[in-house]
């Protein structure tokens, strides 16, 4: 079982599928690596798929004590390209991982070929809210009141696998803790002045029915973010990956196929 560990000592479970150029895969807040499955192998088919578990879930420890924040969280990304050996990789955080994700293009320009930033915000102080009621839930940590603002009703109706993985997550949550800190440094994120410094290629995609974080984040960071693209994926909502998968899988496998590490697109 591959572990990677954090410079204080935090050991991060890790996985690996596909060949070809790396792509690091960062969950949102709460989830562990098991958020991807859905949507994994549609990536693998182009790419070295790695995929891990952020502190606090899944396999990773849960050290109670020590900093949380989405910067901190960045270096245990950086954790885990070390201890396999990868230089640079393509990068897609999803949510608090798009706020991961950010911070990597940030704070370790030289680790990243380019950045994927889906259904994100660039923080609170310059960012577009998300309704009170939806904020609620979202710190009480009952995620699992949130799934008609992840997914079409129409989709969870036919999904059952889906509705099964986020039942299985209600039953076995990751520690309070784990999920109170979670919850405070994707809160606490805070880049705005900072975006300016990305130099990789970037690409913003985000569902226009969002209530989690409302797409007008991306329309902001990608006016903010030099070079950036936007893809809007009309009336989709926070898991527009699971949902809208064919439109948004398509859509970032063009985008990074578009910037190779040798520099010549295959697009």
């Amino acid at each position: 079982m591959p572990f990677a560990t954090a410079p204080d000592g935090t050991r991060l479970y890790y996985d690996s599928v596909g060949t070809g150029t790396p792509l690091l895969l960062i969950s949102g807040q709460g989830f562990d690596h098991h958020m991807w499955d859905g949507v994994r192998d549609d990536f693998a088919r182009h790419f070295q798929v790695i995929v891990y578990d952020h502190r606090g879930t899944g396999q990773s420890d849960k050290p109670e004590h020590g900093t949380w924040s989405t910067q901190s969280f960045a270096q245990d990304a950086v954790s885990v390209l070390d201890a396999m050996g990868i230089q640079r990789a393509h990068a897609y955080g999803f949510s608090m991982g798009g706020r991961i994700a950010q911070w990597l293009g940030i704070d370790h320009p030289d680790r990243v070929l380019s950045l994927v930033l889906g259904a994100t915000t660039p923080g609170n102080a310059h960012g577009v809210r998300r309704p009170a009621e939806i904020d609620a839930l979202m710190a009480s940590g009952q995620q699992a009141r949130l799934l008609t603002a992840m997914v079409p009703p129409w989709w969870l109706a036919t999904h059952p696998q889906w509705l099964k993985y986020m039942s299985d997550r209600a039953r076995q949550p990751i520690p309070a803790f784990a999920q109170r800190q979670h919850y405070l440094a994707s809160e606490g994120h805070e880049a705005w002045a900072d975006l300016l410094r990305i130099a990789a290629p970037t690409l913003l995609i985000h569902g226009t029915a969002d209530q989690i974080n409302v797409s007008a984040n991306s329309e902001l960071m990608a006016s903010r973010i030099p070079g950036a693209r936007l893809h809007l994926i009309d009336g989709a909502r926070h898991g527009y990956f699971w949902h809208a998968r064919e439109q948004a899988s398509a859509a970032v496998i063009d985008f990074l196929k578009a910037h190779p590490p040798d520099g010549f697109s295959d697009v």
